[in-house]
């Protein structure tokens, strides 16, 4: 194992963590082959040194055991060729299907049974029970990379773990590729988009996302108004709701992003008192999301944006 150079802790970087949403459904599988380190990552030179929010973080050789207990940071990890690298994941990183899942619990973590694996990286989306420092403790490298706000976070993060795992060119080019595809699917309904509203469905007692959060954003790219910005506690980004303010706000497109957890569907929600005159539903403007893809800010945010301006564009 390498060790890490002592960590600093920079104050700007000690910011309380943000409310990430881990989704319990599935994904299709992931097409990398476990070939090992990239011709990239053989030539990016170690020692490296990355900032993640709980300070600077220096790794003396290219880590060769890692445990992601984030299930975002394990999408990461695989898409930027680091999957082999990957030595265990948290119960809920539940994608791609070959990453190598555990009953480790990113809410209620545990430092030895982390430390079990030997790794000489392990990285969080949450300082859940003080964990970064019960693993500093032990001698374990961490990385904390809290929940994104903007794409632009999603981005950075990517850019962290690729300098972190040796796979930076490898982390431009999907960081290159989102960008593109979202930029695309963001142009394709430029006019389909414009002047409609959105509301977006965490659970079925009408939990939303405002603009504020990382999903809201992707909103506001395709120039879509929200209708949970103008809710009472839409200053937390994720206020509650209720049926009749929706339906009151008649929000032109309606994103389910319960349809694992909850069992919701298009036809269940035309259901529901009332909503069967909600423009959206009147007009098969209903996107049933996976919970992980509408809830993660990993590389299927593309995935994500594609299917907003499939659904917006009918």
């Amino acid at each position: 194992m390498s060790h890490p150079r002592r960590r600093s802790r920079p104050a700007a970087l000690l910011l309380p963590a943000l409310l990430v949403l881990t989704a319990c459904g599935g994904g299709s599988s992931s097409t990398e082959e476990d070939t090992g380190t990239s011709a990239a990552a053989q030539e990016q030179p170690f020692p490296v040194t990355v900032t993640g929010d709980d300070g600077e973080l220096t790794l003396e050789q290219q880590p060769e055991s890692i445990v992601s207990m984030s299930a975002t940071a394990t999408e990461m990890l695989f898409a930027i060729g680091a999957g082999p690298q990957v030595e265990a994941v948290d119960s809920t990183s539940n994608y791609p299907e070959d990453a190598p899942i555990t009953d480790l619990s990113a809410f209620t973590p545990n430092a030895e049974a982390v430390a079990a694996y030997q790794p000489d990286l392990v990285v969080l989306s949450d300082d859940m029970n003080g964990i970064v420092d019960a693993l500093d403790a032990l001698s374990v490298p961490t990385l904390l990379l809290n929940g994104a706000a903007t794409l632009d976070d999603s981005y950075e993060q990517l850019e962290t773990l690729g300098a972190a795992t040796g796979h930076a060119d490898d982390a431009a080019k999907v960081i290159q590729d989102m960008q593109d595809r979202i930029a695309a699917a963001v142009d394709s309904a430029a006019s389909a988009a414009a002047g409609l509203s959105v509301y977006h469905e965490l659970d079925p007692t009408y939990y939303s996302a405002s603009s504020s959060t990382f999903i809201g954003g992707i909103y506001e790219l395709f120039g879509l108004e929200n209708i949970a910005d103008e809710a009472p506690g839409a200053e937390t980004g994720y206020p509650q709701l209720s049926a009749e303010y929706v339906v009151g706000a008649a929000p032109d497109l309606i994103v389910l992003a319960d349809t694992v957890c909850c069992d919701q569907t298009a036809e269940a929600l035309a259901q529901r008192p009332a909503f069967d005159t909600v423009p959206a539903v009147q007009e098969g403007r209903v996107l049933a999301a996976s919970d992980d893809v509408a809830s993660r800010w990993g590389p299927r945010v593309a995935d994500f944006a594609e299917s907003v301006a499939e659904i917006l564009n009918g």
